[in-house]
Formats: C-alpha cells, sequence, structure tokens
C-alpha cells in the first residue's frame, strides 16, 4: 500500500485498499440497497411492458432501472463506490464520513477500478436488456 490514509480510525472492520476497497460496511449496504430498488423499478417495468406488450423498441427503456441495479450490485459485491474512486475519496465508516486520497497513484488505482465496474455495470444492464428486448410477449 502506498502513501493515503489507509484505515478509518472509527471503523476496524474494513480497510482502504487503492482499487480494491474504498467502502465501509454501512456504505455496502447503502449499495445493496439501491441495486435492490433498481431490481423492484425493473421488475415493474417489466410488468408493464409485458401488461402493454410493448414493442421492442419501447422496451428498451427497462435499461435504466437494469442500470441502477446493476450499478448497485456490482458496487457491493466489489466494496467499492465507482463514484468515489472518481472524485478521489472513501469511505469506511459512518454515512457521509468521506475521506481523501492523497497519493496520486492511489487515485488512479481508484479510477481504474472505477471503470472496471462501470463496465461490468453496463454489461449486465445491456445484456439483461437484450433478453427483455427478444422476449416474447
Amino acid at each position: 500500500m502506498r502513501g493515503s490514509m489507509k484505515m478509518s480510525m472509527k471503523m476496524s472492520d474494513a480497510t482502504y485498499i487503492p482499487g480494491t476497497c474504498n467502502l465501509g460496511k454501512s456504505e455496502v449496504r447503502r449499495r445493496q440497497v439501491v441495486g435492490l430498488v433498481g431490481l423492484v423499478f425493473s421488475l415493474i417495468s417489466l410488468s408493464g411492458l409485458i401488461s402493454l406488450n410493448a414493442q421492442p423498441q419501447a422496451r428498451l427503456a427497462i435499461f435504466l432501472p437494469l442500470m441502477v441495479a446493476s450499478v448497485g450490485y456490482v458496487q457491493s459485491r466489489s466494496k467499492f463506490c465507482l463514484a468515489y474512486g472518481f472524485a478521489g475519496t472513501f469511505n469506511l465508516g459512518k454515512l457521509g464520513d468521506i475521506s481523501r486520497v492523497s497519493d496520486p497513484l492511489d487515485r488512479a488505482a481508484d479510477r481504474a477500478t472505477a471503470l472496471k465496474i462501470l463496465r461490468k455495470s453496463l454489461l449486465l444492464a445491456a445484456i439483461a436488456t437484450g433478453v427483455v428486448f427478444v422476449l416474447p410477449f
């Protein structure tokens, strides 16, 4: 590990690891809730599309709630927030207790991981949208 702050003094269960972990337990839980909310909205949207017998092009709108679900899911599984990664911050303590990453190499590692999470989330949402697009209803 390089020169930035490695551990929050308020939290013993998580350690900031550049490019690997920038979220504590409460932040991971928040991402799980985001993923579940996105999933619920995706299922409601799918139900509406089916009941309206929507054309395939209209089904593409489900991408947005699926993207919310996939971002929440991937972030919670990774224990890494893509927004914090892009912003050069992390939070291992209570909600809202954000710290800055001081080392430029650590920030670069965080940005690279944030891009990976964004790509994974886009891919998951695109695959699920593709499935909805081709469903025979």
